[in-house]
């Protein structure tokens, strides 16, 4: 089994010996330790990317403003049903954007008496000062990689946080409504 390490410093960051690839319990330790070192990284820096402290962003403002700027206005349920997680929590999460002005309230293009929530100009113009900086983030921490193993990371990370939010709603299904599942915007699964 690889050792269990703290992993705190750069000299630590690689396993000391390597798992064996028919090793699936030692290889599924060294996965969970390794996601564990990764979601307390990522709290640790809020992975605010490079540069003045402000270019940090609480991780459910990210998710919804990105979800925004992605699909375009949308109501609290569907922007719920979007991320996995409840009504409740959106409006929660939504409040704070909307005081702050990054994202406003509308009506419904097609029913009137609805409300969709939509990015402001000041909402996209910070959400792309924090892309611009964590993408900055990314490509620091991966200067030494190959495009190739930059492509391979982002296919795999993508596949695990889509296998771990396709668990969350069988687990969600399983124990009705109410349950928050993988795109929860406090703790959680790391963004």
């Amino acid at each position: 089994m690889p050792p269990v390490q703290d992993m705190t410093s750069a000299a630590s960051a690689a396993p000391e010996r390597p798992v064996e690839p028919s090793d699936d319990a030692a290889l599924l330790d060294a996965l969970q330790h390794q996601v564990a070192v990764f979601a307390r990284r990522a709290e640790q820096t809020r992975l605010g990317g490079v540069g003045q402290v402000r270019n940090s962003m609480d991780r459910a403002a990210y998710l919804l403003l990105n979800r925004l700027d992605l699909e375009g206005p949308m109501g609290v349920k569907a922007l719920a049903a979007g991320m996995g997680i409840d009504s409740s929590t959106v409006t929660r999460q939504v409040a704070p954007l909307v005081d702050t002005g990054l994202v406003k309230r509308a009506s419904h293009p097609e029913d009137g008496r609805a409300v969709v929530l939509q990015l402001s100009a000041r909402g996209l113009a910070r959400l792309e000062e924090v892309r611009s900086s964590r993408r900055e983030l990314m490509s620091q921490v991966t200067d030494d990689w190959t495009d190739e193993e930059r492509h391979s990371f982002t296919t795999l990370l993508t596949r695990f946080n889509g296998a771990l939010a396709a668990r969350a709603a069988r687990a969600a299904g399983e124990s009705g409504p109410g349950t928050e599942a993988a795109e929860q915007g406090g703790a959680g699964t790391p963004s």
